[in-house]
């Protein structure tokens, strides 16, 4: 009997990355993935479909086995618990940094308690924990730029792929706390229930990803 899976995937650059991996694997829209409004749509192989979600969601999905299987940033991942999740595959998509950014000149090492806008508190405080420095965290879900330039925030945190948003916004790089792409997550109750569906599924990944980027 052919095993059904669920694999939580989020629109955008992310999703046209994406699907060609999955298609190395047999796994193909039967509607467009990119355009559709739908947020189940089913594939060329009976029984599996997408699920197209929020990034954030992503690791929520998996981990409470709405998905078995799912797509999204190293940054929502190292912002989420990750239990229940393996993390087999980086997909080597969907490449930025997690940064430090402020205004050029600004005193890191002041004595007055630093302010720092980013949607990611969690990672923000662990770094910021292991520099033994305390902040107040401002949570935000966007815009993140525009907290320094309205002196809401000394500094914030965030990703950047070409640093063109924060020059724009007269930011610069403080200090890069760590590479982001995008990974490949699996159910851990799933792994065991459908090994051999999924270790099919995640070699033909491999090898896609592989040969993405040996060309």
């Amino acid at each position: 009997m052919t095993e059904h899976l669920s694999i939580a995937l989020t629109k955008g650059r992310i999703l046209a990355d994406t699907l060609p991996l999955l298609a190395a694997a047999g796994i193909e829209p039967l509607e467009d993935a990119t355009a559709t409004r739908k947020l189940k749509v089913e594939t060329s192989v009976p029984g599996t479909s997408l699920l197209l979600v929020r990034a954030s969601d992503v690791p929520a999905y998996v981990q409470y086995g709405g998905a078995d299987i799912g797509v999204t940033g190293k940054d929502v991942l190292l912002e989420h618990s990750g239990r229940g999740i393996y993390e087999p595959i980086d997909l080597g998509i969907g490449r930025c940094k997690l940064v430090l950014a402020g205004k050029p000149g600004v005193d890191l090492n002041g004595q007055c308690r630093m302010r720092v806008a980013t949607k990611y508190p969690l990672v923000t405080a662990d770094y910021f924990a292991r520099l033994g420095r305390q902040v107040e965290i401002i949570k935000l879900y966007g815009s993140m730029e525009l907290a320094p330039v309205v002196g809401m925030a000394d500094v914030i945190v965030d990703i950047t792929e070409t640093g063109s948003t924060l020059r724009a916004n007269g930011l610069v790089v403080l200090d890069d706390i760590v590479d982001i792409s995008s990974r490949l997550i699996v159910n851990k109750a799933s792994m065991k229930m459908k090994h051999k569906t999924i270790h099919a599924l995640m070699s033909a990944v491999k090898s896609a990803v592989t040969e993405k980027f040996n060309d």
